[in-house]
């Protein structure tokens, strides 16, 4: 039996895609690529936004048209959210969601006996941490290790609380284990991930600089960075404790949503704009050529063009070494979906447009900037006698070398700026 995954979303759902690609082939599945014929397809969905959701019932639609007589199976967050949805997609053979991940082998067994299947429970308080470890990927020569599920920030516009459920931290003899795993099998470099990363620990008595601290522990691991982040959770002295361990990578993605305190209050975010800024210092006085990206929203209901303009101004204040922007995407199930104000789609995307070109100058600066250093290069892929990959602070580098350089963390010196990207010659 043949079974292809197409994964929609965020690390966390490419971690556990792996998972359950390791889970089906222990019981016999050979995984193959989703443009190859397979007698299951399998679509991990994410809900983060209504585009998310749209590009799922496409995918679960398409791979129905294409495939009539192969087993279409949607799981994810899509049907956790939103489980009468898709349960009325009927080109779904078998709808679950990510609490049953596990037993996908199991109802694809259910469904060969001619049954359409439907397996979604909501998450519940109490739930443990739970999924199938992961210790090797396709093609990739950096490790994702997934050690938080869960949210329990519940703001205004997201639905990923119910998707997801509370707060879950996977045990630190876990995470050793499978950073054991990961430096067995070549890899440099593991990028810890969560749901709300940064929240790690907060159920177990733990917290994120021990899981950094594990993560960086076995001999063949040179670098350990973090996923997304939120403001509030990163305090002085888990600071503190990542400047001390070797191999962390100064990189933080920072969630801001809003740089206007008005719209973040309304948001339910946890923290202000004087918080934030006062984090952003910190960080860049304690960390030496750290880099801080963020996420920003335009358009969300009530927001003026004075708010706007606030938000504008404290992301040129902070100067963001990268900015991913997005239009507010109302969410049915959320408090802000019934607020009052809506922005127009159009008013969003001008916004959201000005914040891009205005965050692509400042980004601009910086790579610029790099020019003449020497830093540290982890190449991840090849392609036409030039070597892609990432700096400790994920500046992005190309260099001329051979193949055989990719998984190895080389010296380069930065010459120029290409795009969005750095060029450099190997010392």
């Amino acid at each position: 039996m043949k079974a292809a995954i197409i994964t929609l979303g965020c690390k966390v759902n490419h971690y556990e895609s792996e998972g359950i690609s390791k889970r089906l082939e222990q019981e016999g599945y050979e995984i193959v690529d989703s443009s190859e014929e397979a007698d299951v397809y399998i679509i991990n969905s994410c809900t983060v936004t209504a585009e998310s959701d749209r590009k799922t019932r496409q995918a679960v639609r398409k791979m129905k048209r294409l495939h009539p007589g192969s087993t279409v199976l949607l799981t994810g967050c899509m049907p956790q959210a939103f489980p009468e949805d898709a349960k009325r997609l009927e080109q779904a053979d078998i709808v679950t969601g990510n609490k049953f991940n596990s037993r996908i082998p199991e109802l694809l067994e259910k469904h060969i006996k001619g049954q359409r299947e439907f397996a979604v429970e909501e998450h519940r308080q109490g739930e443990q941490f739970a999924g199938d470890a992961v210790s090797s990927y396709r093609e990739r020569t950096r490790a994702t290790l997934k050690i938080e599920d869960g949210c329990n920030r519940f703001c205004s516009y997201c639905i990923i609380p119910y998707a997801r459920g509370r707060v879950r931290s996977k045990p630190l003899d876990e995470i050793e284990k499978e950073a054991d795993a990961f430096a067995e099998n070549g890899y440099k470099e593991i990028v810890l991930v969560g749901i709300n990363l940064s929240a790690y620990g907060t159920d177990n008595g733990s917290d994120m600089a021990q899981a950094v601290k594990i993560a960086a522990k076995p001999e063949g691991i040179k670098r350990v960075r973090l996923g997304s982040l939120e403001p509030d959770h990163i305090t002085d002295g888990i600071i503190e404790k990542l400047k001390e361990i070797p191999g962390f990578c100064p990189q933080f993605h920072i969630s801001l949503q809003s740089g206007c305190d008005k719209t973040l209050k309304k948001m339910n975010r946890h923290y202000n704009t004087d918080e934030y800024r006062t984090l952003c210092k910190k960080l860049r006085e304690v960390f030496a050529d750290c880099t801080i990206t963020t996420d920003l929203m335009t358009g969300f209901p009530g927001e003026t063009q004075e708010d706007f303009e606030k938000s504008l101004d404290f992301v040129r204040e902070i100067g963001f070494e990268k900015v991913h922007v997005f239009p507010y995407s109302k969410r049915e199930g959320t408090p802000a979906a019934k607020m009052a104000e809506q922005v127009e789609k159009a008013e969003k995307e001008r916004r959201a447009k000005r914040v891009i070109e205005e965050a692509e100058k400042i980004r601009q600066e910086f790579l610029k900037k790099q020019k003449g250093k020497t830093v540290a290069v982890l190449p991840e892929e090849y392609s036409k006698g030039f070597c892609h990959g990432y700096t400790a602070n994920y500046t992005p580098v190309t260099v001329n070398c051979p193949p055989e350089k990719c998984g190895e963390i080389i010296n380069v010196k930065i010459t120029g700026v290409e795009g969005d990207y750095c060029t450099g010659e190997i010392i």
